[in-house]
């Protein structure tokens, strides 16, 4: 399997765990465990998951959910007038945050390849507007962590 396939497993399994933890409030080491053992390359109700790389996997759910208050402010920050954090389904929060990490942290991944993944990620649970407002948001966000050198 190439790099990209793994790697685009590890970020819909990590938008997925993100999701789960706002959910559950399950703790991080039991959430990467129950993804590690359960999720990652498993095949659930017939559906085999792709196999994700596992220390990619876990560096996007433990440094978005440590820089979270962080993260949180970069995407409140850019939403428009009257919008608030607390207004987006748990879905789309997982996806910003997650991307907005990988922006923030992941100097090693190119922002054209951040933005395009999350866009495939929201591909999988939303309609073309709500594509348009990862790309909006994930853009900005991309701008300030990521300033043209």
């Amino acid at each position: 399997m190439t790099r990209s396939i793994s790697r685009s497993a590890a970020r819909l399994a990590a938008v997925q765990a993100l999701y789960q933890q706002e959910m559950e409030g399950t703790p991080t080491a039991r959430l990467l465990h129950e993804f590690h053992d359960h999720r990652l390359g498993a095949t659930i109700e017939g559906e085999t998951y792709a196999d994700a790389e596992q220390s990619f996997f876990d560096d996007l759910v433990t440094g978005a959910l440590a820089r979270r208050d962080e993260i949180d402010a970069l995407v409140a920050e850019r939403l428009a007038q009257g919008w608030s954090l607390e207004r987006l389904d748990k879905p789309m929060k997982a996806i910003l945050r997650v991307g907005a990490y990988e922006l923030v942290a992941r100097r090693d991944v190119p922002v054209a390849t951040v933005i395009s993944e999350y866009l495939d990620v929201a591909d999988a649970f939303y309609d073309k507007r709500e594509k348009s407002f990862v790309n909006g948001l994930l853009d900005a966000i991309a701008k300030v962590a990521r300033p043209a050198a």
